[in-house]
C-alpha cells in the first residue's frame, strides 16, 4: 500500500494566495506593486500598482530583444503579457503548483522548464534572461554561469528584485542577497552594467499594506484563536503555549510587532532594477 503524499505547506500557502488575489484584487501577479506619484497606497489599488510594475519592466526591455527566458515565472502573468507583445518567451518554474497555473494561463505559448534555474539544461539561446523577484532564490555564481551559457552574444540580463543592505541591527524582514556581495560577485563574470535604478521608494509602500493587514486582520484573528483556546480548552491552551512558546514568541515578533513596515523595508532592503549586457 503506497503512502499518502504529504501536502506541501508552501504550495498550500501559494494556492490560497493566488485564489485570494484573483478573487479579491482581480490580479494574477505575485510580485510587488510599483507605486507611482498620485496612486494612493491602498489595498484596492494593489492590482493597478502591480500592472505599473509590469509596465515598468516591459518599458526597459532593449529594442533588439526577441527571445526571453523568464526565470521564476510565477503564475505566468508577466510571460503572458510579453508573449502578447510579440516576444518569444520560455519560462523556468521550480514549483509544481505555479507551473500548473502558468500552463493554464500560457497554454502552448511557452516552454516551461520545470526545475530550479541552476539545474536547467538546454541548447536554446535567448536575447534576454529576466529575473522578476526571483533572483533572491538562486545561487548567484551558478546563475551567472547559466546566463552566460544561455544568452546570445550581446544578450541581456534583467534583474528586478530586492537585496539586503548593510544597515546595522537585525532586520525584521527576510529574503534577498546582500547587495554589496552581488556587486562583488558579478565583477567576476562577463557582464557590463547598463542600468542600475533604485526603486525602493516605489516598492516599499507594499509593506504598508502588509502592516495594515497584519494589524487590522492578523492580530485580531490571532488573538481570537488564543482566547478561544483559553476559554474552551484551558488546560490544552496552557500546554500548547508552554510547549510552543518559542514558536509563538517568534510569530508575535515576526508578524504582529508592527516591524514589517515600509520604513524598515527602506532601511534593510534595496529594491533594484538592474540591466546588464553580456560582453563575450
Amino acid at each position: 500500500m503506497s503512502k499518502r503524499k504529504k501536502a506541501d505547506s508552501r504550495d498550500i500557502g501559494l494556492d490560497l494566495g493566488i485564489t485570494f488575489s484573483k478573487y479579491f484584487f482581480k490580479t494574477d501577479h505575485l510580485h510587488y506593486g510599483y507605486w507611482t506619484n498620485g496612486l494612493e497606497v491602498d489595498i484596492s489599488n494593489l492590482a493597478r500598482a502591480q500592472e505599473n510594475y509590469a509596465n515598468f519592466l516591459m518599458s526597459q526591455i532593449p529594442e533588439k530583444v526577441s527571445a526571453i527566458l523568464d526565470v521564476g515565472c510565477g503564475t505566468g502573468k508577466l510571460a503572458s503579457r510579453l508573449a502578447a507583445k510579440g516576444y518569444s518567451v520560455d519560462c523556468v518554474s521550480p514549483s509544481k503548483l505555479l507551473t500548473r497555473h502558468a500552463r493554464e494561463l500560457l497554454g502552448g505559448k511557452s516552454h516551461i522548464y520545470e526545475s530550479k534555474y541552476e539545474e536547467v539544461v538546454t541548447e536554446k539561446k535567448y536575447d534576454m534572461i529576466l529575473f522578476s523577484e526571483s533572483f533572491q532564490y538562486v545561487d548567484m555564481e551558478k546563475a551567472f554561469r547559466q546566463n552566460r551559457a544561455f544568452l546570445n552574444d550581446n544578450g541581456y540580463m534583467l534583474i528586478s528584485d530586492f537585496f539586503k543592505t548593510d544597515a546595522k541591527g537585525e532586520s525584521p524582514l527576510g529574503g534577498g542577497h546582500f547587495l554589496a556581495e552581488f556587486y562583488k560577485t558579478i565583477e567576476k563574470h562577463p557582464f557590463r552594467l547598463l542600468k542600475d535604478i533604485d526603486i525602493t521608494k516605489e516598492t516599499a509602500p507594499n509593506l504598508k499594506l502588509v502592516d495594515d493587514f497584519l494589524t487590522q486582520v492578523g492580530v485580531p484573528t490571532w488573538t481570537a484563536c488564543l482566547d478561544y483556546l483559553d476559554i474552551k480548552f484551558p488546560l490544552l491552551s496552557k500546554v500548547i503555549k508552554w510547549k510552543f512558546r518559542k514558536k509563538i514568541d517568534k510569530i508575535n515578533r515576526k508578524y504582529f510587532s508592527g516591524s514589517r513596515n515600509a520604513d524598515n523595508f527602506a532601511v534593510y532592503k534595496s529594491y533594484r532594477f538592474l540591466l546588464y549586457q553580456k560582453t563575450n
